[in-house]
């Protein structure tokens, strides 16, 4: 696989914004965000440093604890999303960039509370 690295800021703080994530993962379409701020722009970049995808202000959809980033082509879109079992297996990004994989995903139907399992690997490449 090769390596990328999404890079997400929130860009309404400051003059330029503040970094929220930075994490470097095997290449997807799909990265799956926590905790995400109300905006996030988004740089996705190759093992070489080019940029190969971005989304720009992109504004939360709906209140829920986890973010849907798509990439298709060079653009990178947002959908706010209640995981169910589709999302099960898909990568997933925590504040200040360390990356997991979604492996569970329970939510009460009221969505007040829900309980959910990631698993975290790491290897020196």
């Amino acid at each position: 696989m090769t390596l990328e690295t999404w890079d997400l800021w929130y860009p309404k703080a400051a003059s330029t914004g503040l970094p929220f994530a930075r994490g470097r993962l095997d290449s997807t379409s799909t990265l799956l965000v926590h905790a995400a701020p109300d905006f996030l722009s988004v740089e996705v970049r190759d093992a070489d440093h080019h940029l190969v995808a971005s989304g720009i202000d992109l504004e939360r959809s709906l209140e829920s604890p986890i973010t849907r980033l798509d990439r298709n082509g060079d653009v990178v879109t947002r959908e706010d999303v209640w995981p169910d079992e589709a999302h099960l297996g898909l990568p997933v990004i925590l504040p200040g960039g360390e990356v997991g994989v979604l492996k569970a995903w329970w939510n009460a139907t009221d969505r007040k509370e829900w309980r959910w399992q990631i698993e975290l690997y790491n290897s020196l490449r």
